[in-house]
C-alpha cells in the first residue's frame, strides 16, 4: 500500500475486510468511490452507520430488523402454528420471494460447526425452545442448509423438538448438496418446501 495515499490506502483495506472482497476488488470499489460525488460518499457512509445503528434483533424470531416485532412476527394474518427455521437472515427473503410460505420463522444465526467452534448455545435455539412453549406450535419446519452443518443442525433440533409431541419436517432436497438457500431460485425453493419430509 506504499503507492497509494493514507486515506486511500485506508480505505482499501477497510473494503478488504468485507466478505468475498479480495485486495483488487477492494482497489476498484475505492477508486469507485472516490471517483464518485463527496455526496455519494457521504450517502454511503450514512446508510452504513444508519443500518449499524437501527438494525437489531427481533425479540420473537431473532431476523434482522429495525423494528420490534419484525415485520413479518407483527402480521396476524400469518399462520401461527408454522415455524421455519433457517440460519440466516438472508434465507427468510428467499423463501419470502416464493410467495408460498405463510407461517412464521426462526433465524439461528449459524449451524453447528465443531471444527469452526460453533455449538448449539452459540445459536439461537434456546429463543426457538422458548417460542415453543409459549406459543401452539403444531409443525417445526427445518429448512438449513444441505451442508454437513446444515444437517447437524436439522437432526439436533429434530431430537430436541420431536419429544414434545411437534411434528419437525425438513425441506427436500431441490436445493444441491453444500448449496445455499440464499442462491437457490424461486421454483427450487418452492420444490424443496412443497416436498419437505418428516424427521
Amino acid at each position: 500500500m506504499l503507492y497509494y495515499a493514507d486515506a486511500v490506502a485506508k480505505l482499501i483495506e477497510e473494503l478488504a475486510k468485507l466478505p468475498g472482497i479480495g485486495p483488487k476488488t477492494a482497489q476498484r470499489l475505492a477508486f469507485h468511490i472516490l471517483r464518485g460525488s463527496k455526496e455519494d460518499a457521504y450517502n454511503l457512509a450514512k446508510a452504513l452507520v444508519n443500518a449499524k445503528e437501527k438494525v437489531g434483533y427481533c425479540s420473537i424470531c431473532c431476523n434482522l430488523t429495525d423494528i420490534n416485532p419484525c415485520r413479518i412476527c407483527s402480521n396476524v394474518n400469518r399462520d401461527g402454528s408454522l415455524i421455519c427455521v433457517v440460519e440466516d437472515p438472508r434465507d427468510v427473503v428467499a423463501f419470502e420471494r416464493t410467495k408460498e410460505y405463510k407461517g412464521y420463522y426462526h433465524v439461528l444465526h449459524g449451524a453447528i460447526s465443531p471444527i469452526e467452534g460453533i455449538g448449539p448455545e452459540q445459536l439461537k435455539i434456546k429463543e426457538l425452545l422458548e417460542r415453543i412453549q409459549n406459543q401452539e406450535i403444531k409443525e417445526i419446519i427445518v429448512a438449513t442448509n444441505s451442508s454437513i452443518e446444515g444437517e447437524a443442525t436439522a437432526m439436533y433440533l429434530a431430537k430436541l423438538i420431536k419429544p414434545l409431541g411437534i411434528k419437525v419436517t425438513r425441506i427436500a432436497q431441490g436445493i444441491p448438496v453444500g448449496g445455499d438457500i440464499e442462491y437457490a431460485d424461486e421454483v427450487t425453493l418452492s420444490r424443496a418446501f412443497t416436498g419437505r419430509r418428516e424427521m
